[in-house]
């Protein structure tokens, strides 16, 4: 079973309106004030799926500062997991700053989604203050031993559109902040999963911390499959397309390239996020 952890999906309205949701929420505009930046609905999806061999897909929005905008889109996803239960499973994602983002995950929990995600300070890196936010949605989710998923991206490198003031620092306090819970760090943790090699400490430290392959293509060749099987393991790395900002088949050439095994791209691709979600085999 392929399972792509990590889709974004936008309703109709999104879609076709995004000038006017680029004007009141900056991290969108950031993203997605160029045509060229696609946004896309279940159907595309669905398609891309059948196209690339993807069997299930864990679904999420965007972290809208604006309340009433993420409930909305809160509801779009659970509306279309509910649709397309056996294809799509999906998180609540919002902006932590906001006052009724606890409520928000308690919300989308008890509408049967899996998980919370995609979280993203895009404009500050995790400071304290991110942090104390973080923390009532970080107890939710520990007490239902369900995943968090974050963004986190390479401190150093070429800038571009949603690149954030993350050090590696910040992610480690983020994941030392939170030991018993969860974690998935998106695009590659930002190459936290390389301190796995340390002989104090870090372990322990990333012991319940996964690290997901978001926009690979874009930033790394491929070896860092190769690399990351190495230095933490094949079982704490997750296949995330970054749908639709990239095809998944996008990602499958490149562990084709990488050489990895079939048990390494079998536990990368379906079983490790099967574990996480307790999901049956097929």
């Amino acid at each position: 079973m392929v399972i792509d952890f990590h889709t974004h999906l936008f309703p109709e309205s999104i879609c076709s309106g995004r000038e006017c949701y680029c004007r009141s929420e900056p991290a969108f505009d950031m993203l997605y004030r160029s045509p060229k930046s696609r946004l896309a609905g279940a159907p595309e999806l669905l398609r891309a799926m059948d196209d690339n061999g993807v069997d299930k897909s864990i679904v999420f929005g965007f972290p809208w500062r604006n309340a009433e905008t993420f409930k909305r889109h809160n509801d779009y996803i659970i509306e279309t997991t509910q649709k397309n239960s056996d294809r799509l499973i999906g998180f609540g994602c919002f902006d932590l700053t906001a006052s009724e983002a606890a409520e928000e995950a308690e919300r989308c929990l008890d509408a049967g989604m899996a998980g919370i995600g995609e979280l993203a300070f895009y404009q500050s890196g995790f400071d304290e203050a991110c942090l104390t936010r973080l923390a009532p949605v970080m107890d939710i989710c520990r007490e239902r031993n369900l995943p968090v998923l974050v963004h986190t991206n390479e401190p150093v490198g070429h800038s571009y559109p949603g690149k954030t003031p993350n050090t590696l620092a910040q992610i480690y306090q983020l994941v030392s902040r939170f030991p018993c819970n969860i974690i998935i760090l998106a695009h590659w943790g930002g190459g936290l999963f390389f301190f796995n090699l340390l002989k104090k400490e870090v372990k322990e430290r990333l012991k319940n911390v996964y690290f997901d392959t978001a926009a690979s293509p874009f930033l790394y060749d491929s070896g860092i499959y190769r690399v990351a099987v190495q230095a933490v393991g094949a079982d704490k790395i997750l296949f995330g397309s970054d749908y639709p900002l990239l095809s998944q088949g996008r990602y499958f050439t490149d562990m084709d390239a990488a050489g990895l095994s079939r048990s390494e791209r079998e536990q990368i691709c379906g079983t490790n996020a099967a574990r996480l979600l307790h999901l049956k085999p097929d």
